[in-house]
């Protein structure tokens, strides 16, 4: 390996241990949200260093072939600290104001999409189900008058046919006329007074 390899290596693998630094710090910022979660908590830690591993060898590798030095883990460690010292304050607070900006674009876009879509489809499904209904309920309505309509002069050759009929007649009539009043009662408590 030459002289300029080792020297651009070190240089490479120093800010790599910098980037671990500010990878970690994003990553240990949202484990507030999977805190509680025990085996997410260690499946996504594994998972996050594995993942780091693999870039740094990657970047190792493709700098000098993934010869691993002392002197690399060293950089690595120096990169590291380095974020530690200078970087750490001032990349939280960059790291905050992005994380504020991100959720106040989410949250207006969720706002313009439940005003631009949400909503409106809302006030159709209910204006549709509105009409429907009084749809119904007029249908309704007109059955039952015409029905009434065609049932009063029924009623009032029954009416002449029961006084002229003897009295056990009269009773079997009565009980007849008894349960047409509590369907009619029915009707116009769920129909009738419903639509009102």
């Amino acid at each position: 390996m030459t002289l300029s390899t080792q020297f651009l290596t070190l240089i490479t693998m120093a800010l790599s241990g910098f980037y671990l630094g500010v990878a970690q710090e994003t990553f240990r910022r949202f484990t507030v949200y999977w805190k509680g979660r025990l085996f997410l908590t260690y499946f996504l830690e594994i998972l996050f260093w594995m993942t780091q591993a693999g870039i740094l060898f990657y970047i190792l590798y493709r700098v000098n072939q993934g010869e691993l030095r002392i002197y690399i883990v060293l950089a690595c460690l120096f990169g590291f600290s380095a974020y530690q010292a200078l970087a750490k304050q001032i990349y939280k607070r960059l790291l905050e104001r992005l994380i504020r900006i991100f959720k106040a674009i989410y949250q207006g876009i969720e706002k313009l999409i439940k005003m631009m879509l949400i909503s409106p489809l809302r006030w159709i499904f209910f204006t549709f189900y509105r009409m429907i209904k009084a749809i119904l309920i007029g249908v309704m309505k007109i059955i039952t008058w015409l029905f009434l309509f065609l049932f009063t002069p029924f009623r009032w050759i029954g009416t002449g046919l029961f006084r002229l009929s003897p009295k056990p007649i009269q009773n079997f009539f009565l009980q007849i006329a008894g349960f047409y009043s509590k369907i009619q009662n029915i009707v116009y408590k769920y129909v009738f007074k419903k639509s009102d």
